[in-house]
Order: C-alpha cells, then sequence, then structure tokens
C-alpha cells in the first residue's frame, strides 16, 4: 500500500489525488493497468509531481491529440510494459449548421453534461465554428451519447464517434519576446508576457485568475524561474525561458506567449 497521507500532505486537488492514489493501490496489488478519468492540468501536475517520488509505480498521460489540456493516466506497476496506447480515448464529431446560432465551448460543454454525464468523463472539446465541434470523451460512453446528444442551443446535432486522426487540432500560436525587469516578480514578468499594465495583472493575481505551473498563486511579488508556465484563464499562456543578469543588474527574461 502506498504511504497515502503522505503524499496527500498539503495537497491542493486533494480529492482527485486521494482517488488516483487508490487506483495506483490497485495497480499494485492486481498487476493490472489502471485507468483514471480525465483530469484538469492543474489536477495532472500535481498528480505527475506527488507520484515522482514513488518507485513503485509508473504512470502515463494521453488526451487524444499532443497539446490537449484535459488527459487520462494509466497507471501500472514499474515493472509493466506501459505507453499512450493503453489510455483509452474516444473522438467524437458533433456536426450541426451554427450558421445562424453559433455556440461556445461552454455550450458545447453544457450540452454534453445535459445528457446527465459527469464533467470528468470528458477530455478536451475543439470549437468548429458553424460546423459544430469535436470532443474527447471515455469509449464507454461513445453510444450513449450519439444516442442522447442531440441539439446544442437551438440547433439539431448528430453526434458520432470518428478516429483520432480525424480530430481538426490547431496548432497553438506562438509570441516569442524578450523582456528586461528590476525583479523576477509574477506581476512584472506576466504583464510584460501578456501585454497588459502591472496593475491589471496585479488584480488578476489577487483574484485567483493565475496559475504558476498550474497552481494557483495569489501573490504578485511570487518569485519566477526558468521553465515556470504562467497561465491564466481566457488569455493563454507564457512560457518563461532563459534568465540573464545585464549589466546594471536587471533581468534579462526569454518569453514565449501561447495563444
Amino acid at each position: 500500500m502506498l504511504p497515502r497521507e503522505n503524499l496527500l500532505k498539503g495537497v491542493e486537488n486533494r480529492e482527485a489525488i486521494a482517488r488516483v492514489i487508490d487506483q495506483a493501490d490497485q495497480a499494485i496489488k492486481t498487476w493490472d493497468i489502471v485507468q483514471t478519468d480525465f483530469l484538469s492540468p492543474p489536477e495532472m501536475a500535481e498528480i505527475q509531481q506527488t507520484f515522482s517520488r514513488l518507485s513503485e509505480v509508473q504512470l502515463v498521460a494521453w488526451g487524444g491529440y499532443p497539446q490537449a489540456e484535459r488527459q487520462r493516466l494509466a497507471i501500472a506497476r514499474t515493472e509493466t510494459l506501459l505507453d499512450i496506447t493503453h489510455v483509452e480515448i474516444a473522438a467524437l464529431e458533433i456536426a450541426g449548421n451554427f450558421l445562424f446560432d453559433q455556440a461556445s465551448h461552454r455550450d458545447f460543454l453544457g450540452a454534453l453534461l445535459g445528457t446527465g454525464i459527469m464533467r470528468e468523463k470528458v477530455g478536451d472539446i475543439i470549437v468548429l465554428g458553424e460546423r459544430g465541434a469535436q470532443a474527447i470523451a471515455v469509449p464507454a460512453l461513445v453510444e450513449f451519447l450519439e444516442l442522447h446528444l442531440t441539439q446544442v442551443r437551438s440547433v439539431p446535432v448528430k453526434t458520432r464517434r470518428i478516429e483520432l486522426s480525424e480530430l481538426k487540432v490547431r496548432e497553438p500560436k506562438k509570441k516569442e519576446l524578450i523582456t528586461v525587469e528590476a525583479s523576477l516578480r509574477l506581476d512584472a514578468i506576466a504583464s510584460a508576457g501578456f501585454g497588459m499594465s502591472r496593475s491589471k495583472m496585479a488584480d488578476l493575481i489577487n483574484s485567483g485568475d493565475v496559475r504558476v505551473n498550474w497552481k494557483e498563486v495569489t501573490s504578485a511579488s511570487h518569485t519566477v524561474k526558468t521553465n515556470d508556465l504562467i497561465a491564466i484563464r481566457g488569455k493563454g499562456r507564457v512560457e518563461v525561458g532563459e534568465i540573464a543578469v545585464t549589466k546594471k543588474d536587471r533581468y534579462r527574461v526569454q518569453l514565449t506567449r501561447f495563444v
């Protein structure tokens, strides 16, 4: 058995991590490959950090395509051969004519959950504008959704399973930039990365809208470091690259913004 209480000390996503610990114990006991439901990026980051201390089990994450935000985990003993093919993922097309009643990500998610399924059974949703959307889900729900997901907003839709190779995934746009700052405070680096005022960034940080490496940070003076990922709801992400000290003892920071 894994040291459950020790692993749960100080974690933010306690409920999700507790479930994964139970599933890992099952994998150790039965020698089976056990799969989780879909996990959010903050949950996934904290789970991988927590389990990195363990030698008994291994984890493989997959969400249907390389940039997927929500992913499932396959868990197995370290002696077991494990790769992404052991993570069961299904893709669905939700097709309709949304020309006169455009639907958002929230609308498609609402329609999926409106069939009665739980949020953790659904992965990413790729909105295709007037043609509808594509969604990732656990394979066991495919037939149910094909039968019951028949409308999004006012638009009748046809839901059917498609191959993962048919997903119309848009590569994230990247913008490289360099900023020179007096400190490595989160509000300074993030305001430069997202192109907004430092006071507005401080407000977003204080309100809990900013995450660093998928963990909520509410201190504007939090120090960032190379490879940190700063995310703001609805505004994309910024990755911190190389940090160098200038002759005037300021910090020259390379940033990559993903939108």
